[in-house]
């Protein structure tokens, strides 16, 4: 069972209404993006889990994400966390670039993305840190998982994005980064900050 697949699951029927009625789409369309979404994220913490600093950053995020309930939880602190974890993982510009993109895929606004983005990104935290808590997986096992987890999505979507990723992140891999998990000091990819980066009052933002 993929994250996709989990994340799904979680949501049921009644919470992709929700996101097909925020996108003002049929549930159909509205399973697809998710995917997108999810895909995209999983992509860009493969990513960066390629360098031993990133993946032991993850693994440590994933323990503050063990018993978060993203599925039911408020709105607004749900996308203050996403937002946090998506300026790690795909830095704020990337953030910004993947959503239009995406919103090109799907027929559906970049602004509808950016606010998908953050809802999902703790939901993929929550449920990668429940599995690797089952497994007890270390951060190499968790930065494999990943790589399966890229590796599973279909042929013409993992395509795209990996073409999306590419060029948020300059190649194959991510750059060395001044810092554990960090894309702000990652000086082949200094992201412009902006209202989406740093949720309101939060001067820096961690996982």
């Amino acid at each position: 069972m993929t994250l996709n697949d989990e994340l799904l699951a979680g949501l049921g029927d009644q919470g992709v209404e929700q996101i097909a009625g925020m996108l003002g789409t049929d549930t159909l369309t509205a399973r697809k993006v998710i995917e997108a979404v999810t895909g995209t994220i999983v992509g860009g913490m493969a990513r960066n889990a390629t360098h031993p600093d990133g993946a032991d950053a993850l693994r440590g995020a994933l323990d503050d994400h063990m018993d978060a309930d993203p599925f039911n939880g408020d709105v607004a602190s749900l996308t203050r966390d996403g937002h946090s974890i998506l300026s790690h993982v795909l830095g704020g510009q990337g953030t910004e670039q993947a959503a239009a993109q995406l919103s090109q895929l799907a027929g559906v606004n970049s602004a509808t993305i950016m606010k998908l983005l953050p809802l999902i990104a703790p939901m993929i935290m929550s449920l990668l840190a429940n599995r690797a808590a089952r497994h007890d997986m270390d951060a190499g096992a968790v930065a494999d998982d990943l790589n399966r987890e890229e590796s599973a999505i279909p042929d013409g979507l993992g395509e795209l994005l990996g073409s999306l990723l590419g060029s948020i992140f300059g190649g194959a891999a991510v750059p060395r980064q001044a810092g554990p998990y960090d894309p702000y000091h990652d000086p082949l990819r200094e992201p412009l900050r902006s209202e989406h980066e740093v949720a309101p009052g939060r001067s820096n933002p961690d996982w």
